[in-house]
């Protein structure tokens, strides 16, 4: 977009200054903030709705990442709902983590304090632009938002009316930033070490991969998701083939719906049976290992695959999924040690001694027992919203929500004390 890196250096500068005011700032200034961008995504729902269009329609009508960028007017409602739902929440920063006093009289404090300035990188998701925005502004941080070229007019708007929320709040527009699309754009951001404090991927592996090896800034990954569910032995299969379904086809394109489906040998025959139907009504490919492939070929299911190695530990962002036949708890603990990416992972099970095993054996941000994987999210959560889902165990685990945008502070008060 013909933007120099000179003034993204110069923006980037500018944010940083702007974030040190909002950490100041009172708690009723950024309250207000977000409660104008509540009103206005409300009473501009037709603008963004026309700017939306615009990047929808780039997208062919088959390609699964429309869902992932389009949005209605329900959504927006909800963008809204959920700015009003953050504002509410208490404020992490200037919380007194701990308090006392030293042998030596020196009186000692830790408190939480902003990050600074927060860097997301993201794909396709326009609601993470008022995600973040609102998790940002709420918790003292500024952000600098660098979103994909499929999204920009949506971006776009939507930056614009967190402008014009700050400016009604009398902050500055610097504390959001919206960069540019420009590909060499983001080595800068990723080297800007001056003028940001962390980075945060959010979208496919070779994004993620791409920030991890070449940020010179530290980084949390808000993973790609790899979610299994483990159809046991006791399993009730009504439960089973419902959780299973509305894991996979709810909102496939998203990071917590269902990849690969693993069923106990004894369950199998029934189980593929009871969930062949369902799956074929929304037209769900799957990848089948051959015991898996010969119930489902006797089923007639149109849409049935050879399983290959690479169908498994593969995130399908679609309507499929792979399906395995395992002889055992520990060999289904096993695939997905092996294949998991660590999002969220599932159990369907009666046995109770069965299902908290896999709950304390399985590692992963989420673990779920007889439920779907779709509830891992931040507002599902009661955190308000979310920035992403965060696969790695330093800092943030889960959805990254406002109570980790903090860090850390030590003040000391003395009367002259030296060492």
């Amino acid at each position: 977009m013909g933007f120099s890196e000179e003034k993204l250096l110069e923006q980037l500068a500018a944010t940083r200054k702007a974030s040190t005011r909002l950490a100041m700032a009172s708690a009723d200034s950024k309250w207000q903030a977000l409660q104008a961008l509540a009103a206005l995504l409300e009473t501009n729902s037709s603008l963004i709705l026309a700017e939306n269009k615009l990047d929808v329609d780039q997208l062919a009508l088959d390609n699964p990442m429309r869902d992932r960028l389009l949005l209605t007017s329900e959504r927006i409602q909800d963008l809204a709902k959920s700015v009003r739902a953050v504002a509410l929440l208490p404020d992490p920063s200037g919380q007194v983590l701990l308090h006392k006093t030293l042998a030596n009289g020196l009186d000692l404090q830790k408190i939480a304090v902003p990050l600074g300035v927060v860097g997301v990188i993201y794909e396709s998701r326009p609601n993470v632009t008022i995600d973040v925005a609102a998790l940002c502004l709420r918790s003292g941080n500024a952000a600098v938002l660098r979103g994909g070229t499929d999204a920009w007019h949506t971006n776009s708007i939507l930056v614009s009316l967190i402008h014009q929320a700050l400016l009604v709040a009398k902050l500055p527009i610097e504390l959001v930033l919206l960069m540019p699309t420009d590909r060499e754009l983001v080595q800068t951001l990723l080297t800007a070490v001056s003028f940001v404090d962390v980075i945060i991927p959010r979208g496919s592996n070779a994004l993620i991969q791409k920030v991890r090896r070449e940020s010179l800034i530290p980084t949390i990954e808000t993973g790609a998701g790899v979610c299994h569910t483990y159809v046991a032995e006791s399993a009730d299969v009504d439960m089973a083939v419902n959780i299973v379904v509305n894991a996979k086809v709810t909102r496939p394109s998203v990071c917590n719906s269902l990849d690969t489906i693993l069923v106990h040998r004894a369950q199998a025959s029934a189980f593929l049976k009871a969930v062949a139907g369902p799956m074929k009504s929304w037209n769900v490919a799957i990848f089948a290992d051959p015991e898996a492939f010969a119930y489902l070929e006797k089923e007639n299911y149109p849409f049935l695959h050879v399983a290959q190695v690479a169908d498994f530990g593969r995130e399908y962002l679609d309507y499929a999924c792979s399906v395995k036949v395992v002889a055992d708890l520990a060999e289904a603990l096993g695939h997905i040690q092996t294949y998991s990416s660590r999002h969220s992972e599932a159990i369907v099970s009666t046995d109770a001694s069965e299902a908290e095993f896999f709950l304390q054996a399985v590692d992963a941000a989420a673990v779920y027992w007889n439920a779907s994987t779709r509830f891992t999210d931040g507002g599902v959560f009661d955190l308000g919203a979310e920035i992403g889902i965060s696969t790695q165990k330093l800092h943030a685990r889960g959805p990254f929500a406002l109570e980790k945008l903090v860090t850390e502070k030590w003040i000391l008060k003395g009367q002259g004390q030296v060492r």
